[in-house]
């Protein structure tokens, strides 16, 4: 469990890797799904100044955003837990992993979300994936007032650049990618039969695009026979048993895999023996499976042709080049929804600095009525209640301004600088008891349109 309250000034770290760092076999070996994400959150959450943490596991990236007293020394602590939670030797990651702080890490993030981080720039999977990640660290209890309202800005920026950019106008996923690709090679699918073996989203996805372009027939299996005829039926296609692959093999043109099982589904014996009686016709494999499904060796095999996740590159480069006037707007937005959050982020470093500015005036205030309640004891109650009120109203102008200068500082040097003049001019001790940021809203900075307090007019 996290502490109900921060000693110290908090940090955004997040430590990951992606498919721009990363290579496919790599990148299997570090899927947090494989362990459990539960399982990571409970041994990440027992590390040291780490305060919160949500851990991003997806086909292309595994990421861990925290909020953490020292960056550094969390750094180091996180790249040991990923070797040793992975089981990959320190020196096989070190090369392929990235870091990020503060304003990076809401700027990562919010491309991410947006889009614009993606293998194929646009594509809308990204955002559920992300909101099922925040929402398994949420239910566990590792999330607080930073990541909440960190990953809420995301989805709204998220939703920002679809609605306000072209950037999601035909948004391709990997699974469209891999159509397009078979275009290239085949020119028109629809004289073409397919196999797609796996019923999963990937899986799913790949099959409706394979109808769009109106193949001739589509053939679904999988382990589970209820699924495949589920899948097939929703693609007016046909379900196949799992024993007849290797006879489907021989049949089809285009095998798409998206599976995600532990071992290859597709062997190279496999395919050279259902090859045989293809009388040398091609046969193109798309492997979109994370771990990979098809041997890699297979696409030696004479006349097959053998693409993962990583050949998609190309395809990605061509809808940069069309979309990058979209993707230039989308930047902009991320950028002004950055600079909004890092706004709010450096106002809670103010706010035990506020409390205690607030605390010493307080302090000021109900000492000069205790002095002069003698003088003020025959006065009329409501005459008494008056002075409350007004003297709580002057203390809150007076807050005010320098309130209003801490929530717009430019920066955490102007910041830190504030915050030091104003705890050295008042003699201010913001480490005692300080708020619970999980409890804290932007109120705390907030002194206007405050109501003022009950009486404390000493009653004569």
């Amino acid at each position: 469990m996290f502490p109900t309250q921060y000693t110290n000034k908090m940090y955004l770290l997040l430590l990951g890797s992606s498919h721009h760092s990363t290579p496919i076999d790599l990148r299997e070996r570090i899927d947090f799904v494989r362990r459990g994400i539960p399982e990571a959150l409970s041994r990440l959450g027992n590390i040291a100044g780490i305060r919160e943490v949500v851990v991003l596991s997806t086909c292309n990236r595994s990421e861990i955003y925290t909020v953490c007293e020292a960056p550094d020394t969390t750094n180091c602590a996180l790249r040991v837990f990923m070797s040793s939670f992975h089981d990959v030797p320190e020196s096989e990651l070190k090369s392929h992993l990235y870091s990020r702080t503060d304003a990076d890490v809401a700027q990562h993030l919010f491309r991410v979300v947006a889009g614009l981080d993606s293998l194929v720039v646009g594509e809308p999977q990204i955002v559920g994936q992300v909101k099922d990640a925040f929402q398994v660290a949420s239910e566990h209890g590792h999330t607080g007032a930073s990541l909440n309202r960190l990953f809420h800005c995301s989805f709204a920026v998220g939703k920002r650049v679809r609605n306000e950019t072209g950037l999601g106008e035909g948004a391709v996923s990997v699974s469209y990618a891999a159509i397009s690709l078979a275009r290239k090679i085949f020119g028109n699918l629809d004289t073409l039969r397919a196999l797609v073996v796996g019923t999963g989203e990937m899986a799913e996805l790949t099959a409706t695009h394979l109808r769009s372009q109106q193949v001739r027939h589509i053939s679904v299996a999988n382990r589970t026979p209820a699924h495949a005829t589920s899948l097939a039926a929703k693609v007016d296609g046909v379900a196949v048993p799992w024993a007849a692959v290797a006879e489907e093999l021989t049949l089809t043109d285009i095998v798409v895999t998206a599976t995600g099982a532990s071992k290859w589904i597709l062997t190279r014996p496999q395919i050279v023996e259902a090859m045989q009686p293809r009388r040398d016709r091609p046969l193109f494999i798309i492997d979109i499976g994370v771990p990979r499904d098809v041997e890699p060796t297979v696409g030696d095999v004479e006349q097959v042709f053998l693409y993962n996740i990583d050949d998609l590159q190309a395809i990605v480069q061509d809808n940069l080049t069309k979309r990058q006037s979209q993707v230039n707007r989308a930047e902009l937005m991320v950028r002004e929804e950055v600079n909004g959050f890092m706004t709010w982020l450096r106002s809670r470093d103010a706010i035990p600095t506020v409390v205690a500015l607030r605390r010493r005036f307080e302090e000021v205030r109900q000492a000069e009525l205790d002095r002069l309640a003698p003088k003020l004891a025959s006065l009329p109650p409501l005459a008494r209640s008056k002075i409350e009120e007004v003297t709580h109203l002057l203390i809150e102008k007076l807050l005010s301004t320098p309130t209003e200068q801490l929530k717009s500082a430019r920066d955490g040097h102007e910041m830190t600088a504030d915050v030091n003049t104003l705890e050295r001019l008042f003699k201010l001790n913001s480490s005692e008891q300080l708020p619970n940021p999980d409890e804290e809203s932007d109120d705390n900075l907030d002194t206007r349109n405050k109501s003022p307090r009950p009486s404390r007019v000493k009653q004569r």
